[in-house]
């Protein structure tokens, strides 16, 4: 044997030992490649949750074709209706019938048809109103009724409708027009001729049923900025009740705390000296108050969320599963999302969890600020939840979801990427214990969550909808608030309304109310009511009675009808509210889930109010009733232009019923009173601006279900910490090294802003 062969074998016998003890190293260790692992299977994936699936673009399309072919009217598009023409104001899905879908779900019952609701406008009729239809079977529509007296008790009168995009733009020329009449005046008051005013809407339109009659409030428009920290001082009240644009007319104006009769008498008292005028130079974008410009140069990355070996959870098409947990998602057009048929390792928990309202009500002294109450769910909450931004809205690695909507137009839209699926890391163990005394070991959990996320700019504020679901059976809903402060022109006593945050600006304070509904169905669909709350009994000691002692007891309680659950805004209420099953758990308790709300709200409106009806839902921080497939929401997009009249009245809900072992629904509402003050600008941050509510389980279980996460930790004193077979921390070195491939950012939320509200704003 040459030289030669024996280094070859040497070489060969070298390599092989190494092999080996690399084998023998790594024994127990996490794979050091870049694996990626599917997510786990929750379940059958038999498409059932369809059932709640949002309409496809085509099926959107086949609504409009089978109405315009059908109705026997000529509609126009509604993008270039005018008030006195026919209609598809929208088109959504008609979601079936609870008992229909749990038939289907759950007893094999045959699938409920697909059926879309539209909403027309008639104006080009002797007695013009709003009619809704249910129109089915999808994908090939072959029927519609009028669903309208069914669900209201009668048509919806003409006035209530929304305002439209084109009556928008036609309310803007008439502004135009009237601002030329007071040219010398905008010159030395506005350095404007009035072209470059931004105009923004108001809401309720009036003072009583049938009114139409709105403030508009005119800011300087600065591009690439919020205009809303810029207004000039000048608000005007335009009436648009008639169907001819041409009999809308200019009925006041306000300027600086005077009113005057027209643009005309307004030019008039300032060319005779009768007016004080304050002088506003027309900032370039980059000096203005709420330039969101980056200041400073970008600086190193920040820390960067990403699944090592993919996602956890699993997407298709509107059902997500994640570690137990299945959830169909969808969106409302005008009230934002939604979810059903939550479940959890699969027993079903909530039916329906939905965004309702969500509602503005400001301050202020001047007469566009004072008489704002938005609805925004008239405006479109679903339909204005645009992109999300890519690493900054949602991980860069979340699961991003389009959604499709037709409004306002014959033709659908999408707005891409505007729901988002990811697991957070709350940086947070859900629970943890170091033991010190006995045996020496340590235990714990990290609060990994799954989030499901869509955000809504509603013209100045955005607002982050949550839905969060933790390894320990509990959900949490969440809103936070940011976006740009609405703001009033600074005058007088203006401070009473708020703070001054500019030269000539007023940030007006205002109330955030959101309301949810929220469909439990605990162990089944019979459930009760249960509250529990501490007391203390002085009583003599046991042991000795010779002393005094504040015993701590429980005091436990059934809520028997809906007024004993109607819980008032701000008032106590028991610290433990629960949807009790009729069923215990191993331990003798009923099984149940807590409703457990985190908000700071601000006071309702007083009852008093002529139009405070239309919000009654505000009333209270959480009302149960019993479930009625005539009671599917607690407003409608109706009210904010009749809230004199409410068109769904939530009061009306609350009758005193019977809340014993029956299909229940809680109606809770969260928010917050906000005085804008100079941190406000540019504009408004999340921190401290978010509120919401937990439903957790409550003696449902028999002991915490994370106990099953794949993700708990526990290592004792006589092991090593740091082998990886020991303990799944000691894993994430190699696979951590894994970089995770990250998709280009790209970014198409600016494509649909065509019908966007021209002269709108909440």
């Amino acid at each position: 044997m040459n030289v030669k062969t024996v280094l070859i074998l040497l070489v060969l016998a070298l390599a092989t030992i190494f092999a080996l003890v690399c084998v023998l190293l790594t024994r127990g260790r996490a794979p050091s490649t870049c694996q990626h692992q599917p997510p786990e299977q929750d379940g059958a994936d038999d498409g059932q949750s369809l059932v709640f699936a949002d309409l496809t673009p085509e099926e959107l399309a086949q609504v409009v074709r089978y109405l315009q072919g059908n109705l026997g009217v000529p509609l126009v598009d509604a993008s270039r209706a005018k008030p006195s023409d026919n209609c598809i104001a929208s088109v959504d899905l008609q979601v079936p019938a609870k008992a229909e879908v749990l038939r289907f779900l759950d007893g094999g019952g045959a699938r409920p048809p697909r059926e879309a609701l539209a909403v027309l406008y008639f104006g080009n009729q002797p007695e013009p109103n709003v009619t809704e239809y249910v129109v089915g079977p999808l994908p090939t529509p072959a029927y519609h009724r009028d669903v309208t007296v069914q669900k209201y008790g009668g048509k919806v009168p003409y006035h209530r409708r929304p305002v439209t995009g084109r009556e928008y733009t036609d309310i803007n020329a008439l502004i135009q027009r009237e601002l030329r009449k007071a040219l010398r005046f905008l010159a030395v008051c506005c350095d404007s001729d009035g072209t470059d005013l931004a105009i923004l809407t108001t809401a309720p339109r009036g003072f009583k049923s049938g009114d139409r009659a709105t403030w508009f409030v005119l800011f300087h428009s600065l591009a690439g900025t919020g205009y809303y920290l810029s207004p000039v001082g000048l608000e005007v009240l335009v009436e648009h009740r008639d169907l001819h644009v041409s009999r809308w007319q200019l009925r006041q104006v306000f300027y600086n705390g005077q009113y005057f009769a027209s643009m005309a008498h307004l030019e008039a008292a300032f060319l005779d000296n009768s007016l004080e005028v304050v002088r506003i130079e027309n900032l370039q974008a980059e000096a203005g108050l709420g330039s969101m410009r980056p200041q400073r140069l970008p600086g190193p990355p920040a820390p960067l969320q990403y699944e090592p070996q993919g996602p956890r959870y699993r997407v298709r098409d509107n059902r997500v599963t994640f570690q137990g947990w299945s959830i169909a998602f969808g969106m409302n057009l005008y009230s934002g999302p939604r979810l059903f048929d939550i479940r959890y390792h699969g027993e079903r928990i909530v039916y329906e969890l939905s965004l309702q309202e969500a509602l503005a009500l400001y301050g202020s002294n001047c007469p566009g600020g004072m008489s704002t109450r938005y609805l925004d769910g008239s405006f479109g909450i679903g339909r204005f939840a645009y992109e999300l931004v890519r690493g900054l809205d949602c991980p860069y690695t979340a699961t991003y979801v389009d959604r499709h909507y037709l409004v306002e137009s014959d033709t659908p839209k999408t707005n891409q990427n505007s729901l988002c699926i990811f697991e957070h890391d709350a940086a947070l163990p859900l629970r943890r214990h170091f033991s010190d005394s006995q045996s020496f070991y340590y235990g714990g959990l990290r609060k990994n969550t799954l989030v499901i996320r869509a955000i809504s700019t509603l013209i100045n504020y955005d607002y982050i909808w949550d839905f969060m679901f933790h390894s320990s059976g509990a959900m949490e809903v969440r809103v936070h608030a940011t976006g740009y402060i609405s703001s009033s022109f600074f005058h007088g006593q203006g401070t009473d309304y708020g703070n001054r945050v500019g030269p000539h600006t007023l940030g007006t304070m205002h109330l955030h109310h959101v309301h949810y509904k929220v469909d439990l169905d605990v162990d089944g669909q019979l459930n009760s009511v249960e509250t529990q709350d501490m007391g203390y009994k002085l009583m003599a000691e046991p042991w000795s009675m010779q002393n005094t002692i504040e015993r701590l007891y429980l005091r436990r309680k059934r809520l028997e009808r809906e007024d004993e659950a109607a819980f008032p805004l701000n008032a106590p209420m028991p610290r433990y509210i629960s949807f009790a099953s009729p069923s215990p758990n191993k331990w003798g308790h009923l099984r149940s889930y807590r409703i457990q709300i985190s908000s700071f709200a601000g006071e309702h409106l007083p009852t008093s109010s002529s139009m405070e009806r239309s919000i009654s839902w505000g009333r209270y921080q959480l009302a149960v009733t019993r479930r009625k497939e005539e009671e599917p929401t607690s407003t409608s997009i109706y009210n904010q232009n009749d809230p004199w009249t409410p068109t769904v009245a939530f009061a009306d809900f609350i009758n005193n019923e019977t809340i014993t072992n029956e299909d229940l629904v809680a109606w809770i509402s969260v928010g917050f009173l906000h005085v804008p003050h100079a941190e406000d600008v540019p504009n408004t941050v999340t921190v401290g601006n978010g509120v919401g509510f937990f439903l957790r389980p409550y003696n449902y279980f028999s002991e915490d279900p994370s106990v099953n996460s794949p993700d708990s930790v526990y290592f004792s004193s006589d092991q090593d910490a740091g082998v990886c077979g020991a303990n799944p921390l000691a894993c994430l070195p190699p696979t951590a090294a894994c970089t995770p491939h990250l998709p280009p950012f790209r970014y198409g939320g600016f494509l649909n802003l065509s019908l966007a509200l021209p002269a709108g704003g909440l």
